[in-house]
């Protein structure tokens, strides 16, 4: 452990107790910062203070650059022989997990899901690598605490930091969560617009340091488009890898079913959510089934389908704000878990998810080069296939044809971020969820 106070006249303190520092920023209001480096007692360490980006001589030991790794956070900074451990254990080779937005609320919800073993499974160590603000870096660090004080033994690594090339380093599944909320009088433009700079930014982090092959799941909102930003600016990464989150629509969607036809939720599958994450998704009844039969042949009240069942999926979010005072975090939570599972565990015979995906060489007939939410098979080793077996009626084309059309606008409003010349925003009107602003 290592506590550093800085004076007004520079004065350092260095007290060490143990063999490893954990480096922490912290900015005032005469910008003053220290940041400490991990080393092992026989080195002497590196201490770089700095007021107003007036860098302070280094220590005459030399050490690694700091820039060159990022750091671990407190009890995770200990060493472990993870190789020696896995001869006596099944556990699998460390994964690398990074989340942005990770002092959230639907975070707060997620991490301990990820750290327990129920994302990845109970032989899975991961390492967790949280990605927060200036604003946010004291919660963040709170964060971190709690995930010390709860003794996951599958949680070998946390690293705090508000840089995305930190957090992305070596990430093979990257969860962007975080994004400016649509606050009054926002207008969907100016959303694309702030949120875009944002996942362009994270796109280019992913490129420059993420595994090659990491799976990266968009939920901060517009996320259909706003991961087609993020892949655009991410040339290195696969298309294919890349999610919008429409995992929570497709379990209201569910919800909803089973209500109407008065069975448990299990009973529903083959649930497709068409399109975009805003009211002008599709949740597809056609090929939903309840028990097996086609949700048609189970739900005779045709009319409530066409007409409720849509608004009923649209309109939980904001029904739930009306009722608790807060938003979905914990459900969205679960469906981020869902989503991932889904492309882990292997898809059940004859069943599928949903997942907002990028089109090109769809067997749909949509657009290309856009990020739609379709239906999806996987095998369970991370990547999907899209489902051919589907039918569709003139009811059905219609809809997806209106979502399509607004995906399509959003790409040109958003023409600047993935490097295809001047936005034009024609988008055709407001069409974000409620509960979402």
């Amino acid at each position: 452990m290592a506590v550093a106070e800085l004076s007004s006249s520079l004065k350092t303190e260095l007290n060490f107790s143990s063999n490893t520092l954990f480096h922490s920023n912290r900015f005032s209001a005469d910008h003053r910062r220290c940041s400490f480096r991990p080393f092992h007692r026989s080195q002497t360490p590196r201490v770089t203070c700095s007021i107003n980006q007036v860098e302070a001589a280094p220590v005459t030991a030399k050490t690694e650059d700091p820039k060159s790794k990022s750091d671990c956070y407190g009890v995770f900074c200990l060493t472990y022989d993870l190789k020696a451990e896995e001869e006596t254990t099944s556990w699998k080779k460390l994964i690398n997990v990074s989340v942005s937005g990770a002092a959230g609320m639907i975070s707060n919800h997620l991490l301990f899901k990820l750290a327990s073993g129920e994302v990845f499974g109970p032989d899975q160590p991961i390492a967790l690598k949280l990605l927060g603000s200036e604003r946010s870096l004291q919660a963040l660090e709170g964060v971190a605490m709690e995930l010390e004080d709860s003794l996951f033994p599958l949680l070998r690594e946390v690293v705090i930091s508000i840089d995305p090339h930190e957090v992305f380093q070596d990430a093979e599944w990257a969860l962007l969560i975080g994004a400016k909320p649509r606050g009054p009088g926002m207008e969907r433009a100016a959303l694309l617009d702030i949120n875009g700079q944002i996942f362009a930014e994270q796109g280019k982090a992913l490129n420059a340091v993420a595994s090659p092959n990491v799976k990266v799941i968009v939920v901060g909102n517009p996320c259909n488009t706003n991961a087609l930003i993020c892949l655009k600016n991410a040339p290195k990464i696969p298309a294919k890898n890349f999610h919008a989150l429409t995992r929570l629509d497709e379990n209201r969607a569910k919800c909803q079913l089973a209500l109407k036809a008065g069975v448990f939720y299990d009973k529903v599958s083959n649930m497709t959510i068409w399109g975009n994450h805003s009211t002008t998704q599709v949740p597809d009844f056609l090929n939903a089934k309840i028990n097996g039969l086609p949700v048609k042949e189970v739900i005779k009240d045709h009319r409530w389908l066409e007409e409720e069942f849509t608004e009923k999926v649209q309109k939980r979010g904001g029904l739930l704000i009306e009722k608790w005072g807060r938003s979905s975090a914990a459900s969205t939570a679960v469906s981020i878990v869902d989503a991932i599972r889904s492309l882990v565990t292997p898809t059940p015979e004859g069943d599928w998810f949903s997942s907002g995906v990028y089109t090109t060489g769809n067997p749909y007939g949509i657009a290309d080069d856009i990020v739609f939410s379709m239906p999806c098979r996987s095998k369970g080793d991370g990547d999907y296939e899209l489902v051919k077996d589907v039918i569709f009626d003139d009811y059905l084309r219609k809809r997806i044809a209106k979502t399509e059309a607004e995906l399509l606008a959003e790409k040109r409003c958003v023409a600047h971020l993935t490097g295809e010349g001047i936005a034009v925003c024609d988008l055709p009107g407001d069409t974000m969820l409620p509960g979402e602003m």
